[in-house]
């Protein structure tokens, strides 16, 4: 243990005398104004303003980044109130607010309200129909996005919602080769709340003097009461091979000092849980932990943009258990150099989405990688009488009216 803490203290007065911002790439300097122009739809308040009346809930869960990108686009400065000029269409709807008394989002109602949105706009405006939806762009941050459910197996068994399949999707799932991650969707960090987080920062001097941190569920026995579904076994194995090991902080108590401790860890691990996503990614990036990412296939977050591969650490659900060698092993050069890296504002700023909003944050990279989508393709307009999505395909259950 005294050979732990004097490399700890290492680390610390080097990454103090060492302390300046690594470079985040230019991409996420990108101010998307002037690049495009996103025509927001006005919508019954129904499908948005009086879900979040009913439950205010929806502000402080982690899927509540389709509300505050609703707010932020009506005050930008990429809106246009000219549908005719407009690049982008979005559709504000809140098909996660619609809440159980434990805060999850209700599946069985997020595919039908998304099909009556979509009957709503294709019948009021023509320009849904022009292109059954290849210039919409439109915000799913369930679990395993627009598959509109929280266990895989069945995920995989829904696919993405059949009208969907033309749209741009803007979601927090991102998992290469997988059904639910439809091409050309935009993987997003999941919300988390900034005010909060910023209230928790403790002077960049201090000691990270624990090696690796981790609070959270190894199981989920009331989802998964026979064990080894949940996570794909990824957190119970580290439960069962570091709990008794003293590099490793790992808990399921959620303290008061969360925040403080996370920015007090070397390592902060960040294993999937039902998704591959979870929170714990924006914050270990926002309070400097270098994230270790367990979740084999993931896309991270505007992964065009941020260097994952360089500010964090990657290991294999079936390497779990030599989670200890795997990270004593990393020389110290490249732990100072993916602090660095994370101590970079642009790289914490484009994980958040502030209230307002602000440069470089993560509202603004989205408006950059639907500009880099442009100019759209030859295949975005159909011919008239063209029809591409047939309205009767899906699970029988989505089918029924919202």
């Amino acid at each position: 243990m005294v050979v732990c803490h004097i490399t700890f203290f290492i680390i610390t007065l080097l990454s103090w005398l060492m302390k300046q911002e690594g470079s985040a790439g230019d991409v996420l300097e990108d101010d998307p104004v002037g690049r495009l122009k996103v025509y927001v739809y006005e919508l019954p308040p129904k499908y948005n303003k009086n879900i979040l009346a009913k439950d205010s809930r929806c502000l402080k869960h982690m899927f509540a980044t389709e509300i505050f990108i609703h707010r932020f686009l009506l005050s930008s400065a990429v809106r246009t109130l000219n549908p005719e000029e407009a690049d982008w269409f979005y559709t504000p709807v809140y098909t996660t607010c619609d809440l159980t008394p434990w805060g999850h989002p209700l599946t069985t109602k997020s595919p039908r309200m998304m099909r009556s949105v979509i009957q709503y706009i294709s019948k009021r405006w023509p320009y849904w129909n022009r292109t059954e939806g290849a210039d919409h762009f439109f915000v799913t941050p369930h679990d395993f996005g627009a598959c509109f459910y929280f266990q895989e197996a069945k995920a995989i068994e829904r696919g993405v919602l059949p009208v969907l399949r033309r749209a741009t999707l803007v979601q927090t799932f991102g998992q290469k080769h997988h059904v639910c991650l439809k091409e050309g969707s935009i993987t997003i960090p999941p919300y988390t709340p900034p005010h909060k987080m910023r209230t928790h920062f403790v002077p960049p001097e201090t000691p990270r003097s624990i090696f690796v941190y981790f609070r959270g569920l190894f199981y989920d026995t009331s989802n998964d009461p026979e064990g080894g579904y949940y996570a794909r076994g990824a957190r119970a194995s580290v439960w069962e091979n570091f709990k008794n090991n003293p590099m490793f902080d790992i808990s399921t108590d959620h303290p008061p000092t969360y925040y403080e401790d996370m920015q007090r860890s070397v390592f902060c691990l960040c294993p999937l849980g039902w998704a591959p996503w979870s929170p714990r990614l924006v914050e270990a990036v926002v309070f400097g932990c270098i994230p270790v990412i367990i979740a084999d296939d993931i896309v991270l977050p505007f992964a065009d943009a941020i260097p994952w591969e360089e500010i964090g650490v990657f290991v294999a659900e079936d390497d779990v258990t030599k989670l200890d060698t795997i990270l004593t092993s990393i020389p110290m050069e490249e732990i100072l150099r993916k602090q660095r890296l994370l101590a970079n504002p642009s790289m914490k700023q484009a994980m958040l989405f502030p209230q307002p909003a602000e440069p470089r944050d993560a509202f603004h990279q989205i408006l950059n990688g639907l500009a880099r989508k442009l100019p759209h393709g030859k295949g975005v307009f159909l011919k008239p009488g063209q029809k591409v999505l047939n309205w009767t395909e899906g699970d029988p259950a989505d089918l029924k009216p919202w």
